[in-house]
């Protein structure tokens, strides 16, 4: 392959790309026989041990292909083990059947456990968040571990038990701020020193992952149980981040360990990608009580590969923990979700005009939100990467320094959505939201929370605590179809007899304002994340009335018509573009009109197939950092012959070694030696141990043809590049060789193609500007000038004995675990960028055009 400009990624040690120290574990425990003698591999033992090495492997990607190929191989094994157990008679026969039995329903059971699992972590974390948000505000006299609505139950005249912290309000403002850093402080710190992949969302890693990229950790114990910990603290702490995103990502977590415990899962990542499937459905459907939305939100968003089998398994999961939510009843109402509502009225269609204007806002406020917040994501990734926490903790105290004067940013997120959403009629009256007294001051009050919350959202997603975007983003919209609702109301009432307005019955309620509000959160959800029938579904599901699905498809519809005239790909779209993952969208079309040959990597490393000697292969490794190597006749025919994986090679060298009778000058041979004195095996016939080669012959080779994939898969050179992209898309192969007429020509990876990709965007679209990094520099150097003036008057006012200058520098650096996603950057021309994809264990930088 073409050389690179080597800037190492720096890994967690935690998380190592390939430790030979763990093949050098493996081959102890798997080479040597209880009585001390090597064992007789048979070749779908190798390919187990092989398969169990490469589970080490970290930043790599899954070759859809050759696992396809290992699961053929466990069930060819799999039934010559088991031919004829079913005429046995006796103990043996029975307990064949049973483990044959057991075998088959591995996945409901393993999709059952998940689901109640995710279902207990949801009700568990729904009555801890809503308690931690009630905390800021006052207490319970009667129990003080009570939320306000539990320590109110079925009080409608006021509350005598609960009570604020204090009668004068500078003193709950403070304590308010005092709450909401203490809880982004301990989140932030968690995240820090145990797992930083529980920061963020995770969807758009989720997404990579289910499409084959491998990011070790990420789906571990550690991050499920960090996750699951902070994400109420993150909410409680009153940022505008939601936790219906991170749902997801626990709930993958929980999948990813819960089938951990099942051989079938642990050795089987074809397996293991339905259950992360099904997880994500589950994730969606507790988050939004919407079992039949998530499963649509699986199919729509998160999964590139959706068979028949996957989607049942998808709906049996979501299924079972909704179950386990509403058995629960965090909320003690029967609801799964808090902003859940009940509408009897129906519409209009001289609304419609109204609900095409909420539409247009859902659509704009998506394409403003991400383009702002991916240029806050640059410039946190690049000043504020050793301030997370100190970062997180200034958010959440800036927060709510502004929040607490407002009645609709003041409280939780999905609290306010569940006052929006209701009809005044019958509802709860929320600081007089429904007086006709106050319209015009509630709606400069919505006004200023949906332009303040917009703001919050694009500084506050990204930062190292567990983060959603999707109750703010509904939040946000619901702020503002209230307003709109409640302008049309007061625009009905002064002029009723219009006949713009016939429609309307006397002495009967014309406008629903809250009907207003549920449509701008199903706009604002659609718009960030580019989603359509999966949020028709939820908010049917969320509202169970049948006459508000054409106003929400409407609705839906406008918005989508409106984001896609700013560019295709919602927020995790954007994420996975920016952190530089490897991930070909199939929901994306291209023409570029060039064949495969312009995007091909045409110098290859390879191997010949004889000559080779075994000290030259282990220098070509160490040298090298390339996942896989082409065999040929010779480096000057190139006639291909099949390809090796680097894992495969490492081990069938390690194990030579582990044998020690093979000199460094000893020959190789990746196909079938000449000599009849090697005796070494074909890879179809049984396979015989490296002393049997050694006591067959005096010569100094080795065979290593059963490691080989004899048959990689290989296009033409003056094939469509549209085609080989659907090619990675559909079979999900690691490389795909090109050759012409039996030689080979070149390489392409998925690297290759987004790098052509980006190329010709950027031709397309406008380049970087210059003047985004010089306005960085400035707001950068701003806020070291503020921070420098704020510890000199600190350092002025103790007399000398606090110093928030080291503090600054220093102090809030703690040591802990770093995020491997704060090493990649996004594409610009004018940097660097890291794109990994598996072809190589550290990939370095390549220049890329930017994708706008």
């Amino acid at each position: 392959m073409t050389s690179r400009s080597s800037k190492p990624l720096a890994q967690n040690p935690r998380r190592p790309s390939l430790p030979e120290r763990a093949i050098s574990r493996r081959l102890s425990a798997l080479s040597i026989r209880p009585d001390g003698g090597p064992t007789g591999s048979t070749e779908h033992e190798l390919t187990e041990e092989i398969a169990e090495i490469k589970r080490y492997e970290d930043f790599t990607t899954i070759d859809w292909v050759q696992d396809a190929a290992q699961e053929q191989s466990r069930r060819r094994a799999r039934r010559k083990q088991n031919a004829g157990v079913f005429e046995l008679k006796g103990s043996l026969g029975w307990r064949r059947r049973l483990e044959d039995t057991y075998d088959a329903g591995q996945a409901w059971i393993v999709v059952t456990l998940v689901g109640a699992a995710i279902g207990l972590n949801a009700g568990f974390l729904n009555i801890i968040t809503e308690w931690l948000s009630d905390i800021k505000l006052g207490y319970c006299t009667t129990a003080f571990y009570l939320n306000e609505n539990f320590c109110c139950w079925g009080d409608e005249k006021g509350c005598p038990e609960w009570r604020p912290w204090s009668s004068f309000w500078p003193v709950n403002y403070f304590l308010y701020l005092l709450f909401s850093t203490i809880f982004a402080l301990a989140s932030a710190s968690l995240v820090k020193a145990f797992a930083p992949y529980a920061a963020g969302s995770g969807i758009s890693e989720i997404k990579c992952i289910i499409a084959g990229f491998v990011m070790k950790g990420f789906l571990g114990f550690w991050t499920l149980l960090i996750k699951s910990i902070c994400l109420p603290l993150a909410i409680a702490s009153g940022l505008s981040v939601g936790k219906e995103g991170p749902s997801v990502h626990y709930a993958v977590c929980t999948g990813n360990v819960i089938s951990r415990f099942f051989g079938k899962y642990k050795r089987n990542a074809s397996k293991t990608r339905e259950i992360l499937t099904a997880c994500a459905a589950a994730g969606v459907a507790v988050a939004f009580g919407s079992p039949i939305g998530g499963v649509l939100f699986s199919l729509e968003e998160m999964s590139s590969y959706f068979p028949l089998k996957t989607m049942w398994r998808s709906y049996f999961c979501a299924l079972v923990a909704t179950a386990v939510l509403a058995a629960m009843n965090p909320f003690w109402t029967g609801q799964l979700v808090m902003f859940e509502v009940r509408y009897d009225r129906s519409w209009h269609f001289f609304e419609i005009i109204f609900f095409i204007l909420i539409g247009v806002f859902g659509g704009l406020y998506g394409a403003f939100v991400m383009k702002w917040n991916l240029r806050a994501q640059a410039f946190r990734k690049k000043y504020l990467t050793k301030y997370a926490i100190l970062e997180a903790t200034l958010l959440a105290t800036g927060t709510a320094i502004l929040c607490f004067p407002n009645m609709f940013l003041r409280i939780d997120m999905t609290e306010s959505m569940e006052i929006l959403f209701l009809e005044c009629e019958g509802g709860r009256d929320y600081e007089g939201l429904c007086e006709a007294k106050n319209r015009w001051r509630m709606a400069l009050s919505l006004a200023f929370a949906t332009v303040m919350r917009t703001f919050l959202v694009i500084v506050s997603y990204g930062c190292k605590v567990p983060a959603g975007i999707f109750v703010p983003s509904m939040a946000i919209g619901a702020s503002f179809g209230r307003m709109v609702g409640i302008l049309v109301q007061a625009l009905h009432e002064a002029f009723p007899q219009a006949r713009y307005f016939a429609a309307c019955q006397p002495d009967v309620p014309c406008i629903t304002p809250g009907t207003y509000a549920f449509l701008g959160a199903a706009a604002a959800l659609s718009g960030i994340m580019h989603i359509t029938v999966s949020v028709v579904v939820i908010m049917f599901e969320l509202t169970g009335a049948l006459t508000y699905i054409l106003p929400t498809m409407i609705v839906v519809g406008v918005t989508k018509a409106v984001s896609d005239r700013f560019g295709k790909g919602g927020i995790a779209d954007r994420m996975i573009w920016f952190n530089g993952f490897p991930f070909l969208d199939n929901k994306e079309e291209h023409a570029f009109g060039v064949p495969v040959s312009q995007v091909m990597i045409s110098e290859v490393t390879t191997l010949p197939s004889s000559g080779f000697t075994l000290k030259a292969v282990e220098q070509l490794l160490a040298e090298s950092k390339y996942q896989g190597f082409p065999v040929v006749e010779d480096r000057t025919s190139k006639i291909l012959l099949g390809y090796i994986g680097r894992t495969e090679l490492r081990y069938a060298i390690d194990r030579t070694r582990k044998e020690g009778f093979v000199s460094s000058n000893a020959k190789c041979f990746f196909t079938q030696p000449p000599s009849t004195a090697l005796q070494a095996p074909s890879i179809a016939a049984p396979p015989v141990t490296f002393d049997a080669i050694e006591d067959a012959s005096g010569q100094q080779s080795v065979d290593f043809s059963r490691f080989i994939d004899p048959t990689p898969l290989s296009v033409h050179p003056r094939l469509p590049l549209e085609t080989v992209m659907e090619l990675f898309k559909k079979m999900g192969p690691r490389v795909i060789v090109v050759e012409y007429r039996g030689r080979l020509a070149g390489l392409v990876t998925v690297k290759d193609c987004l790098k052509y990709q980006f190329k010709v965007e950027a031709q397309e679209t406008s380049t970087h500007d210059p003047a985004i990094d010089i306005r960085q520099e400035k707001l950068w150097g701003l806020m070291n000038r503020g921070a420098d003036w704020v510890a000199d008057k600190v350092l002025s006012v103790s007399g000398g004995r606090i110093k928030l200058s080291a503090g600054r520098g220093s102090g809030f650096v703690e040591p802990g675990l770093d995020d491997p996603r704060d090493q990649l950057s996004p594409i610009l021309t004018s940097s660097r960028h890291d794109i990994l994809e598996g072809t190589e264990d550290v990939d370095p930088g390549v220049e890329l055009q930017a994708r706008r």
